[in-house]
């Protein structure tokens, strides 16, 4: 996907370590003067380089005073399937203490920063947004490691591509999937319910268990990533619509009451000086053909601006992309990269100018 995107020579950056074993790729010349920062969390199995649109939006930075950084997280590539939320937005604040300090350094204070996410990046900059700070109640017990820091406050926020795990797995047990019919996709599908809550109510909680690779295979999850069932179950979100897990947030059939708990807490929360753009593939692959999009992003605006009680939405940016596939990497998707990439530099544009986005 990246060879048809990046530059066949490479792209030209500095590479840090924002924590011993973690780091963040900075695109751009290092001479350059650049004291702003874009962060980019890329979604489920993704890494390093690998949402290939970044290209289009670091070309857009270079004759900007923007620089944008790319993350390794411990859920990056093939890590997702035993991550979770509260891991991810701990490393995101690290990494962002750490791009602070640099740029600072370099450039002096007054930068600004941004948090942008790609699908499951986008529920990463959702959950840091909404949750208290820092989380209370400690590191869970599979993961003790856990420090729950206290997150920087971010000058703004985009989501790109925000869409419902739980719904993409309804649609495709409904149409069937890899040549598997409607009724042996639900078979699938209860057979790892069933052994995921059998684990999380039996086994050692110091513990987490993996599901057999042979049935999440099942649902197009690759067959080199092991996937842990209390992840499985906060994606694929049993409960739901009354008692949504911790990853489902952007199903269509959630209520309001499950909404202001996500996007209504943002604006109390305190974590955002501007406002919230988000953008929606138009065409998007895993958002089912039940959902319509624009009443749903609808929702989700009055649900962060509380009805028209307080100003969070940006309402001037935010919307569809036309034609836009999920990650805009197909090879029809010249239109939409530059659509997308419009966007964000008009925001970014903005956010520099600290006027009202």
């Amino acid at each position: 996907m990246g060879s048809k995107f990046w530059p066949k020579r490479g792209s030209p950056g500095t590479l840090h370590h924002f924590t011993e074993t973690l780091i963040t790729f900075e695109f751009g010349s290092s001479s350059a003067r650049q004291p702003h920062s874009i962060l980019f969390v890329g979604g489920l199995g993704d890494g390093l380089g690998t949402t290939s649109y970044v290209a289009d939006m670091v070309r857009g930075l270079q004759p900007t005073e923007w620089s944008l950084f790319a993350l390794n997280l411990t859920s990056s590539h093939q890590g997702w399937g035993f991550g979770h939320l509260d891991r991810d937005t701990d490393e995101i604040a690290q990494c962002l203490d750490y791009i602070a300090d640099y740029k600072t350094a370099r450039f002096g204070p007054g930068g600004r920063v941004v948090l942008m996410g790609h699908s499951t990046g986008s529920q990463c900059v959702l959950h840091y947004l909404s949750r208290p700070n820092p989380h209370a109640g400690g590191a869970p017990a599979f993961d003790p490691g856990l420090e729950h820091v206290r997150r920087p406050v971010l000058d703004g926020a985009i989501m790109q591509a925000p869409v419902s795990d739980r719904e993409a797995v309804l649609w495709i047990m409904r149409e069937g999937f890899l040549g598997r019919t409607p009724a042996e996709m639900r078979a699938s599908y209860d057979a790892l319910v069933r052994m995921a809550r059998d684990a999380v109510r039996d086994a050692d909680p110091a513990w987490d268990t993996m599901l057999p690779i042979a049935l999440t295979s099942h649902f197009g999850y690759a067959a080199n990533t092991p996937i842990s069932c209390r992840r499985f179950l906060s994606l694929v979100s049993p409960g739901s619509p009354q008692a949504p897990s911790e990853d489902d947030m952007f199903s269509s059939d959630l209520g309001d009451a499950c909404l202001a708990e996500t996007f209504g807490k943002i604006r109390g929360g305190g974590l955002l000086r501007g406002k919230l753009m988000v953008l929606m593939s138009g065409a998007d692959q895993a958002v089912p053909d039940w959902v319509d999009k624009e009443k749903l992003l609808a929702r989700w605006r009055d649900a962060a601006d509380h009805h028209g009680a307080a100003a969070v939405w940006d309402r001037a940016r935010s919307g569809l992309i036309p034609g836009a596939s999920h990650a805009l990497s197909n090879d029809d998707q010249a239109e939409p990269r530059k659509f997308l990439t419009g966007r964000v530099l008009s925001y970014l544009a903005e956010v520099e100018g600290g006027g009202v986005i």
